[in-house]
């Protein structure tokens, strides 16, 4: 396995006549791949894989929420007040600039959560808590992780946390390819219709949704094996030229000064500078 889960490992030989093997990943492979095929290959193909820069602080604000919101399920009575001591009790504490800004962070989302869960995130109990759901279409096999699925009056809904500065809005949740393959996923997999997707931000409590055509959820899906036919083609080119191949072009810009493997790739610094473990949390 990789660091991210994805399996790993030289392809089986195939025979004359043998259909095309499936390609597997989850819709963050997939985004890798689309959006820096440098990235890509250093995350999933080369090996030993280059070693990553330390996490963020708002990466392990973000750990800490989504603990937090899954295992108040588990508690005999999931209250608010609970929630946020779930936050205190489990807070990771890695990536800020100094332990009074991580004091400052963890109090604001021990506050958000309590929040959130006062204001509607406690309803009727989930079907699925971060439920891991797959399936196949064609030679593309998806698989990944939804944060909750409800069950509401019949409907399944597919809801997933934001934790970032920006609130999202609709027009992000009718966008999101990982939400768009995660109801696919279910509708597959449970045999029931699902349409509904929301992005929950937690820090304000709104609530992005979509509902989705079984036509828009059949783009998706094709744009993601649209994806992953390039993918499949620079796996294979790789897997003849190793690290000459010329399939994995970096994508350079702004966001190269975020990114975690930026110390092998020449291009992504001298894109942008280097942005600190806690810039993404830098008081406005």
């Amino acid at each position: 396995m990789t660091a991210t889960g994805e399996t790993a490992g030289p392809r089986q030989a195939a025979f004359p006549g043998m259909p095309e093997p499936l390609w597997g990943g989850s819709p963050s492979k997939l985004l890798t791949f689309l959006d820096c095929p440098r990235r890509y290959r250093m995350t999933y193909l080369d090996r030993p894989a280059p070693p990553r820069r330390h996490q963020r602080a708002h990466t392990s604000l973000g750990i800490s929420v989504h603990n937090a919101l899954r295992d108040v399920w588990d508690l005999p009575e999931p209250t608010p007040e609970a929630g946020a001591r779930l936050v205190e009790r489990a807070w990771v504490d890695v990536g800020f600039r100094d332990a009074e800004q991580s004091r400052r962070w963890r109090e604001r989302m021990r506050d958000a959560v309590a929040a959130y869960l006062a204001g509607g995130g406690l309803g009727r109990r989930p079907v699925g808590i971060e439920r891991t759901v797959s399936f196949v279409s064609g030679d593309l096999r998806v698989q990944g992780r939804i944060d909750r699925l409800d069950d509401r009056d019949g409907e399944l809904v597919v809801v997933d946390y934001k934790t970032s500065r920006r609130a999202p809005t609709d027009d992000d949740a009718r966008t999101s390819l990982p939400l768009a393959l995660y109801a696919a996923a279910v509708w597959k997999m449970f045999r029931r219709p699902v349409r509904r997707v929301e992005l929950h931000h937690v820090p304000t409590g709104t609530v992005a949704a979509h509902e989705h055509s079984a036509e828009g959820l059949g783009r998706h899906v094709e744009r993601a094996r649209s994806i992953m036919r390039d993918a499949r083609a620079a796996d294979a080119d790789f897997a003849r030229q190793g690290a000459a191949s010329g399939s994995f072009p970096p994508v350079t810009g702004p966001l190269c000064g975020w990114c975690d493997l930026r110390e092998h790739c020449p291009q992504g610094q001298a894109a942008a500078p280097e942005k600190s473990g806690w810039a993404a949390l830098e008081d406005d």
